[in-house]
């Protein structure tokens, strides 16, 4: 993987993990690193960070919308009241990622989320570090920070598995909390 940006064959300069395959470039394109907010969107994306650890987001996305049947749209007033039944369900889906662990924290995760005052958006956004420049290169992109570690060590304590420093971190890229876009990158900036 270069360094820096990668030219596409649509002459557009992208971030080197989001140039191929096409599903990749889709999702560096139109997702990645935009703001999200939304306790349901949240979920989504701290249940899938979760299910990645130790895998590709390949296998991720491309499990996707899999994952969003399997579990009820990641609403999260739906997932914390899956049942038992539901876990067993979960586990014979050959369309999801089988692990018993993640599929179990998923569960308590939504039920932490219903427990939270003020909601999981206002609890996840209150971690957003400072606005910083786009990175040259991918060997500047930190795999933790302070602030994702002070989040884990947050969620941890509201009851949330699965959510490390480093799973922390890679959602706060996706949901647009920081821009790990590189400088070359063709997307455009996005005010948090």
């Amino acid at each position: 993987m270069s360094e820096g940006a990668t030219i596409g064959d649509d002459g557009l300069a992208r971030c080197p993990w989001g140039a191929e395959p096409a599903i990749y470039r889709e999702y560096h394109d139109t997702e990645w690193g935009r703001p999200i907010r939304g306790d349901d969107e949240l979920f989504e994306r701290i249940s899938l960070e979760a299910f990645q650890s130790g895998l590709s987001w390949l296998t991720i996305l491309r499990k996707r919308e899999a994952f969003r049947a399997a579990f009820a749209g990641f609403r999260i007033e739906a997932v914390a009241a899956f049942t038992e039944e539901d876990e067993a369900r979960l586990l014979d889906d050959a369309g999801i990622v089988r692990n018993r662990a993640k599929i179990a924290a998923t569960i308590a995760n939504a039920r932490a989320a219903q427990r939270l005052d003020g909601g999981l958006t206002e609890l996840i956004w209150s971690f957003a570090p400072p606005q910083r420049e786009r990175p040259k290169a991918i060997g500047e992109i930190p795999a933790v920070t302070p602030e994702s570690t002070a989040l884990s060590k947050a969620l941890k304590k509201q009851g949330f598995r699965f959510v490390g420093p480093t799973t922390a971190y890679a959602m706060m890229q996706a949901i647009g909390m920081v821009d790990d876009h590189l400088a070359e990158c063709h997307t455009e900036p996005e005010r948090r």
